[in-house]
This record gives C-alpha cells, sequence and structure tokens, in this order.
C-alpha cells in the first residue's frame, strides 16, 4: 500500500540527533501508531465501499375488478364494461441503495386521481418505512379500464376506488418485501415505427371546426388518413425506448422499466376492459428474454412518456383495419422487441446511488367567462339534459363543470436519480415537445419523463401549440390549466434535476 508523505523525509543527521537524546524509541512508537490508524481507517474505508449493497424487488398486483358491469373511461360518453379481456395490474418496483428507497409504480389505467394514489403512498409508507414523497405513481392511459376519475361524461366508478387503493398499497408492499441484492443498468432503445404526431396543419381553405363555434383553430386532431386536405404533422415525434433494468446477483431478471411517447392504440370492443399495448408488451418481453418461469415472478412494465399529441396512426400512408384486439398484438411485439435489443445493450452495476425531490406547484385554471356560460346553459336548454353526443353540447357540460373550478390548482412534481439516470413525472397529458426539451436540458443523460403521474391535471400543450387550437386545448376537464402551465412544470422539473445534479458527489467534489 502506497503511503502519501505528509512531511519532507527526515535527515541521518536528525535521526543521530534522536539517538543520542534517547528520543529514537519515542518517534518510533509514535511512527508505528500512526502507521496503524492509517492502515485500520484505510481498511475501515475499503470495508465502508464494499459493504454497499444495492437491493430490488418488484411485484404485479392485479387491479381487475371483482364484479361487472364497471363504468370504463376514456370516451366522451358513458360506457359500461361487461367484462375484461386481459388482467389491469399494478406493476411495482422499489430500489434500495442501503439509505435510500424509492418506489415505481404503474397502473393500467386512463388516469387517476391524486388522493387515489395519496392514500395508497400513506399506507404503503407505513408498512415499508419508504417515504411518501419517494413513491412515483403513474396510469398508463389505457382507455378501456375502470373509471376511477370525473371525465366527460364517463361516470366514477365509487366501488372500486377503495379496491385500487388496497392494491397499488399492497403491491408496492409485496415489492418491498422481495427486497434482494441486485444489479440495476440501463439503455435507450428505438422505435419510430410506432409513434405519429396527431395534429396536424391542412391545406388553405379546409374547414376546421371545434365545439365552442369560434372558428380560430389551426389544426386538426385525428385527420382522415391518407386524405388530400392533409399538409404536415404540427409536432414532431420521440422513438426512444428508454430500458430500465434489475437483475439478482446471479443474473436472474428481476424487473424491466420501459418508457414511450404512445397514447394509446385501441381496437378493443366497448363492452371490454384491457390493459392495451401496456400490458401486452409486458408479456412478450418476459417471452423475449425467456423470464416467465423465474421465482420470484419477473416484472415487465411499460410506462407512458410524453404523448399528449401522439397516436399510432400513420396519417401519412393510413393503415389496413384490424380486428378487435390485433393492432394491439402487433405494436406490443415489435415495441417489446427494441426493448429487448436495448435490454441486450445494458451494463449491470452492482451499486448506484438513490435520490428522489418532490415538490407541489400552484397552477393556473381556464375557467370560462360569463358570456362562455351564458351559451352553454343556452344551448343545454334548448337540447336537454344529457347524456348527449353531440360534441357542442359535450362541451356545453364541460363548460359549466369548469365554471365550478377555482381558479388555481395544485399539482406535484418528481424527479429522481438512479445513478447517472434521471426520470421526472407530469401529472398531465403532456406533449412530446416537452419531454424532448427536458432530454435536451437535463443534466444527466438519459433522461426520461413519466406522465400521468400521482394525479391527473389534463392536457399539458405548449403554449405555441396552445395558440394552434385543437382538441388538446378545448377546455374540459380534460384540459382547463392555463396556458402558461407547461412553461411551469418543465422549469421546475428542470431545477429539480439541477438540484440533483449538484449534490452527485462528483459535482461537489469538483466545487
Amino acid at each position: 500500500m502506497m503511503m502519501k508523505r505528509t512531511a519532507p523525509p527526515m535527515h541521518l543527521g536528525c535521526v543521530s540527533k534522536f539517538v543520542k537524546n534517547g528520543a529514537i524509541a519515542k518517534f518510533a512508537t509514535t511512527l508505528f501508531a500512526w502507521l496503524a490508524v492509517s492502515i485500520v481507517m484505510s481498511g475501515r474505508t475499503m470495508a465502508a465501499d464494499t459493504d454497499k449493497v444495492f437491493r430490488a424487488g418488484a411485484f404485479a398486483i392485479d387491479i381487475t375488478p371483482k364484479e361487472f358491469p364497471v363504468s370504463s373511461s376514456g370516451s366522451m360518453t358513458h360506457r359500461l364494461a361487461k367484462q375484461a379481456h386481459d388482467p389491469l395490474h399494478a406493476r411495482c418496483l422499489v430500489l434500495n441503495d442501503g439509505q435510500t428507497s424509492i418506489a415505481l409504480v404503474t397502473c393500467d389505467s386512463c388516469m387517476i386521481p391524486r388522493e387515489i394514489y395519496d392514500s395508497a403512498k400513506q399506507i404503503a409508507s407505513e408498512a415499508t418505512g419508504i417515504a411518501t414523497d419517494h413513491i412515483l405513481c403513474s396510469a398508463t392511459h389505457t382507455h378501456t379500464a375502470v373509471s376511477v376519475g370525473p371525465t366527460f361524461q364517463s361516470l366514477v366508478e365509487e366501488d372500486y376506488i377503495p379496491f385500487l387503493v388496497e392494491q397499488i398499497a399492497e403491491g408496492i408492499i409485496q415489492a418491498h418485501s422481495q427486497l434482494e441484492p441486485a444489479q440495476i443498468g440501463w439503455a435507450i432503445g428505438n422505435n419510430p415505427r410506432q409513434v405519429f404526431n396527431r395534429r396536424w396543419f391542412l391545406r388553405p381553405g379546409v374547414e376546421i371546426n371545434d365545439p365552442f363555434d369560434s372558428g380560430t383553430d389551426q389544426v386538426r386532431m385525428n385527420p382522415s388518413e391518407n386524405s388530400r386536405s392533409l399538409l404536415q404533422p404540427a409536432g414532431p415525434v420521440d422513438p426512444d425506448v428508454p430500458v430500465l433494468a434489475v437483475q439478482a446477483v446471479d443474473g436472474r431478471p428481476i424487473a424491466m422499466w420501459a418508457n414511450y411517447s404512445l397514447h394509446y392504440v385501441g381496437g378493443v370492443p366497448a363492452e371490454s376492459l384491457s390493459a392495451d399495448y401496456f400490458g401486452e408488451f409486458a408479456r412478450q418481453f418476459t417471452k423475449m428474454i425467456v423470464a416467465n418461469k423465474h421465482e420470484p415472478l419477473f416484472v415487465a412494465a411499460m410506462t407512458n412518456g410524453t404523448s399528449g399529441d401522439i397516436n399510432n396512426v400513420n396519417f401519412f400512408e393510413g393503415r389496413t383495419s384490424q380486428p378487435p384486439f390485433e393492432q394491439i398484438r402487433l405494436v406490443a411485439n415489435d415495441l417489446a422487441g427494441s426493448a429487448a435489443v436495448a435490454y441486450q445493450r445494458v451494463q449491470f452495476e452492482n451499486w448506484v446511488p438513490l435520490a428522489m425531490r418532490e415538490t407541489e406547484i400552484e397552477l393556473g385554471v381556464r375557467r370560462p367567462s360569463a358570456n362562455e356560460i351564458a351559451r352553454a346553459k343556452q344551448l343545454i336548454a334548448e337540447s336537454g339534459p344529457g347524456p348527449w353526443n353531440d360534441r357542442r353540447l359535450i362541451y356545453a357540460g364541460e363548460t359549466l363543470d369548469l365554471a365550478e373550478y377555482p381558479p388555481t390548482v395544485k399539482a406535484k412534481l418528481q424527479a429522481i436519480r438512479i445513478g447517472d439516470l434521471a426520470i421526472v413525472s407530469s401529472p398531465c397529458e403532456t406533449f412530446v415537445e416537452t419531454g424532448l426539451s427536458i432530454k435536451r436540458s437535463s443534466p444527466f443523460k438519459p433522461t426520461f419523463t413519466i406522465e400521468l403521474a400521482n394525479g391527473y391535471n389534463g392536457y399539458l400543450p405548449t403554449p405555441e401549440q396552445h395558440a394552434l387550437g385543437g382538441y388538446e386545448t378545448w377546455r374540459a376537464k380534460s384540459s382547463y390549466l392555463a396556458v402558461d402551465a407547461e412553461s411551469q412544470i418543465r422549469e421546475t422539473l428542470l431545477e429539480m434535476l439541477e438540484d440533483l445534479n449538484a449534490s452527485r458527489p462528483e459535482t461537489t467534489v469538483a466545487q
């Protein structure tokens, strides 16, 4: 072991003087004592480094309703589901670096209000010791799950909510109970084949209507495919497929968390529930890496990225009509293949530091004016009470609902550091431009966003996209935040990432 010198070497004359004075014994004793302490302290440091153990545990818990029919969300009209085509899950991953514990949860649901998540987090925290502000819960945004929050004319399935809270909490508890020494790593995959911007500029002269009869929209959401009226998409796409993987020290797969900026696929019969491509992706990926027979069970999850303006329709060329669930299978299989390729590039680390930040910000609400309220009341008075199929009436009802909203709402934001990987959350259906901007500006490479996390605050268009109008900007319970909300959320998330970056040990040394 090489020792760093702390003083110039002693000359022979000095040694001779020590001998003559009889002080050599005292000097030798001091020197050996110093060497012994140095060796012990060095040993302690080495032991501290080798004692660092990274642990992980994962569990997928069933959140499929026990009784049918149930109200199903994802439509402007009320819809009842009589069966589940495939199971719905809350997929849970707990990570621990020896000092910090975090939990990631993704639920097969269209959207989940903050109160439900907060209740589940509290139960899980009391059972596991994981702080509630170190638990990130999100919804996948399947449009064929149980309705647990008010959107358009869907009815909230109140009897299902206590069950959902209990299952989310139990999933975290079970994942925590399965913590074991693990390795962790990540890689970035790519799949541009399944993402298309759904907001389009149309050719001059093509009329674009809106339910408020304002005539100010410049883009149309989901226009006719391969139509002569199409001009160009109003925004980009994000083809990245981030993959976060954990495995036991013997190489047994524990879990894989992926992320993709694709809204949902659909093609599910009206009377069925389904986890959409998110659930099918988990099944396909598990088969591809041959992890379907491990104990404890391997857990794969697909989280939703920034897909507020992205779907699976190729408007450039159109697509062939598929039987129910077939497009889900095709998309999931293709995407699982991309994730599996990235998975093979993962470099697993025995230990990485974990850190997490949470904050709450206040955002403005776009409430209707007195004239808009009067118009909505007149339309409904002329047509009679709902439910309605006419968009003008549906949005008239939304206008009256928004008139009762407070002037501001609070939104919860989180940022996570896993080694050199960062994850941020958004409680909104976030536009892809926001996700791309965060990736570019983040001090962590890679970084990705999980949307519809820790609550639901509707669509989050950028100010530039707000100016273009279109469905995602139409004021409703699904889109009510002020125009500057996107800027506030994006800037706050980047500040949180900078804070996490400043706490990196290497950053502290450099300062």
